[in-house]
């Protein structure tokens, strides 16, 4: 990236007033025009405590929703809409409606990686980080749990006296990661850590030291001894933990890529800065509905 293009950037954020917020999975160059990195929950928190009138998030459609949501006054931009999140997608609230309605003794737990309509008939949001704490704090035993079948299945092994009800989706680019693969890169680097998200399959999870979210990650590897680390998930993280810890080496799953977080590029983010468009539009009823779990959420705490 050019000196020039480094200039406009900054001479926009100024004029318009915009911080700019990216995921952890963004391509190298969105993070370093990013002012905050992160995943979408930390993203979202960190919006409710800026000054600034205009956010532009980079991101998959959840997370821009999710920081309009918990920001309803602030101008929140995606700068393409057809960033969509597969995994998200496989939720028809319709059907969970009906569901939720034929067991009115189950709670609905819906993973933050879910649409507004979806987070809206939820009883409560969780994060990959503290999916285990708000499952714990609820008090009925039966847990209706969108949309990932992966994280599902992992919160679901530490819980024993709940019942699960799992949605059969999955994160694409987490269910794409095998065992066999991390398998082969620890033969080569058997002093290296397996560090993989809880999307993930459980048998990738049997094999990891630790299953973590991305800001786990983050955390864990500043506080490691350990020297090299075989990461699992999608493989941009690399870059910000590289960025961060220079004298440690990590290891990708190269095939670990999500298409719609690459949909988000440079000369996007330059367009949306100069317009402050495309803004996330919600109905006003639909995001008082579906704050409610994502405040519950956040009273429980973040698990990291």
């Amino acid at each position: 990236m050019n000196r020039k293009n480094i200039e406009k950037i900054d001479e926009l954020r100024k004029k318009h007033n915009v911080i700019i917020l990216a995921h952890n999975y963004q391509l190298p160059e969105i993070q370093d025009i990013a002012d905050f990195l992160g995943d979408s929950l930390d993203l979202a928190i960190k919006a409710t405590k800026t000054d600034a009138e205009n956010i532009i998030f980079c991101g998959v459609d959840f997370m821009a929703e999710s920081t309009k949501i918990l920001n309803p006054d602030k101008n929140v931009i995606h700068p393409d809409i057809e960033a969509e999140c597969p995994m998200a997608n496989t939720v028809n609230p319709n059907e969970l409606l009906k569901l939720k309605n034929s067991t009115p003794d189950a709670e609905v737990v819906s993973y933050i990686n879910t649409t507004a309509e979806t987070k809206a008939i939820s009883d409560i949001c969780c994060t990959s980080a503290n999916g285990r704490k708000v499952v714990e704090s609820l008090s009925s035993k039966k847990i209706i749990f969108v949309p990932d079948k992966n994280l599902g299945a992992y919160i679901q092994r530490h819980v024993k006296d709940k019942e699960l009800t799992i949605w059969p989706g999955v994160c694409p680019t987490h269910h794409r990661i095998r065992k066999e693969e991390i398998l082969r890169i620890k033969k080569m680097h058997p002093d290296a850590e397996i560090l993989v998200h809880p999307e993930c399959r459980p048998e990738v999870i049997d094999i990891s030291d630790y299953a973590l979210s991305t800001n786990g990650m983050v955390n864990y590897v500043k506080k490691s001894d350990a020297n090299g680390f075989i990461i699992g998930t999608e493989k941009e993280l690399c870059y910000r933990l590289k960025n961060e810890n220079p004298d440690k080496i990590f290891y990708p799953i190269k095939k670990a890529i999500c298409p719609n977080m690459k949909k988000i590029t440079f000369e996007k983010v330059l367009n949306s800065l100069e317009s402050l468009e495309p803004k996330v539009e919600l109905p006003e009823e639909l995001m008082e509905k579906a704050k409610v779990p994502l405040k519950k959420m956040m009273d429980i705490g973040r698990g990291d």
